[in-house]
């Protein structure tokens, strides 16, 4: 451990960030960076503990303690060596994970956890800062064609690791350039899409080829694929947004969240936010823009956030956060002991920086004016109980509290449900599970044709990042022992072993 004492004598914390006022007036990231005095101390206070549960906590496996270590002493080429052999984009989970890895974290018992994300970010940083990320194309390619069809975290990773081992990889991705929900998902204020770019321009030089508003299904044949690849990964993602069917949905200014969000990302991108991409789903009607609107949040998860920050970019009258459960703890109950991932009251940087949140309450109608505008929101508060029987808990709806609340404006943000069935999944055929995700067991990735195999949030359903990159990763791991007999990709639990033994 890089300080025996470090735990005792430092306290967590964060990175300065840009003052509120300053950060709406653009779409730029605000996260700051530890001085180098600052990020000596934060790592030093990783205990290096017998049994570190963070690694655990870590769908990728990242060798945490180790990384801790090196960043202390300042070595900063055996920092990013370890970070990089369980993690393809630590510019992206540096960012944008919610940091598993902290809630299991030991020193997180009685104190505030160590700041694992934010070491991650630096140690990746200060990698291609110094010159240690550079292209490696493979020494011997197999003469191995495989297809990876969605260029999400998922997708990015499974090309990646096959093009390591000498396999040809062509990445097939519907919108106009790669990166899936990190491109037009996530909000440039939390990633800035030069970082996705950066990591294309390496794996390109690696010799991963994309093709863009390349629609299997659509515009390109799936049979095309199947004659040409000796694979093929799916990795499209969990793509159907929950929809809200209550009276009035219809109306002008009801808008799925992703539709917004992709919007404003195009607009940074200076595209044409109304360009039809060839998804149904995403032919918007007109520009969505919060500017001098009340706006309504449906959901509280970190898509809703991501709407809260947009709209105050872009100059809400109001905004207003729901969320149909009740308000969580802020510390940890009986319910949710450490190292589990606790269910706690969670405040982004996006909610300091403006918005109502309102928790157990519900969406009755959405009330428009003689135009068919939207003007208001029916809404009613909800009581939940534990019936006596024991089970999940019911909710009622509180009597004497309808109302109205008034918006222009309202944001689904309440999740995802199944990847898209129209285009590729039914020209497959393939086998799908009780949720409507692609069928696929967690150890093999295979579906049931035999040269398919599926990763990510088409697999899993939606997940956060951290696990597409896992998923991508272990898939091309099975990929590759189909191909081949054997592989050389490690798995998380070997990199784990390894770094652990020396």
């Amino acid at each position: 451990m890089g300080k025996p004492t470090g735990f005792t004598e430092f306290n967590r914390h964060l990175p300065a960030r840009v003052p509120v006022a300053e950060r709406l007036k653009n779409y730029d990231e605000y996260v700051l960076r530890y001085s180098d005095n600052e990020l000596n101390e934060q790592s030093a206070r990783c205990m290096d503990c017998g049994v570190p549960f963070c690694h655990n906590g870590c769908p990728l496996g990242n060798v945490i303690p180790e990384f801790n270590d090196a960043v202390y002493n300042k070595d900063w080429k055996e920092a990013y060596d370890i970070l990089s052999s369980t993690n393809n984009f630590p510019e992206f989970t540096g960012r944008i994970c919610p940091a598993p890895c902290e809630s299991a974290c030991v020193l997180g018992i009685n104190k505030p956890a160590v700041a694992i994300e934010e070491i991650e970010k630096h140690i990746i940083e200060i990698a291609f800062e110094k010159g240690f990320v550079q292209a490696k194309q493979p020494n011997i390619r197999t003469g191995k064609k495989v297809a990876v069809v969605g260029s999400g975290p998922a997708g990015l990773a499974a090309a990646a690791q096959l093009n390591s081992v000498g396999h040809q990889v062509t990445v097939f991705e519907r919108d106009d350039a790669p990166g899936g929900l990190l491109r037009y998902g996530i909000p440039d204020f939390k990633l800035e899409k030069w970082v996705i770019d950066r990591r294309i321009n390496i794996m390109a030089e690696e010799g991963v080829q994309f093709r863009c508003s390349a629609n299997v299904g659509v515009n390109v044949s799936i049979n095309d694929l199947l004659r040409e690849y000796n694979a093929i990964v799916l990795a499209g993602g969990s793509t159907i947004p929950r929809d809200l069917p209550v009276p009035g949905r219809q109306l002008k200014g009801v808008h799925f969240a992703m539709q917004f969000l992709k919007q404003q990302n195009k607009r940074n991108a200076q595209k044409d936010p109304l360009a039809n991409d060839g998804l149904e789903s995403n032919i918007y009607p007109d520009h969505l823009f919060a500017g001098k609107k009340n706006v309504v949040v449906i959901g509280g998860g970190d898509t809703g956030s991501d709407c809260v920050g947009t709209s105050n970019r872009h100059g809400a009258k109001t905004v207003t956060q729901f969320e149909l459960l009740p308000k969580p703890p802020e510390s940890r109950t009986e319910t949710m002991p450490w190292p589990s991932y606790p269910m706690i009251l969670k405040t982004t940087t996006s909610h300091e920086e403006g918005v109502q949140r309102h928790w157990s309450i519900a969406t009755k109608e959405f009330l428009g004016d003689e135009n068919g505008n939207l003007r208001a929101l029916k809404v009613v508060d909800l009581e939940w109980k534990t019936p006596p029987e024991g089970g999940p808990a019911k909710f009622t709806e509180v009597p004497g509290s309808e109302r109205e609340i008034p918006c222009e404006l309202a944001l689904l943000a309440m999740g995802f449900v199944a990847p898209q069935k129209d285009g590729l999944l039914t020209q497959l055929d393939i086998d799908l599970d009780e949720r409507g995700n692609v069928k696929a067991a967690e150890k093999s990735y295979q579906t049931n044709i035999a040269k398919i195999f599926t990763a990510g949030d088409m697999r899993r359903g939606q997940s956060l990042v951290v696990w597409a990159i896992s998923e991508g990763r272990e898939c091309a791991r099975k990929v590759d022992e189909s191909l081949m007999g054997f592989s050389l990709l490690e798995s998380k639990d070997s990199t784990i072993q390894f770094y652990s033994s020396i």
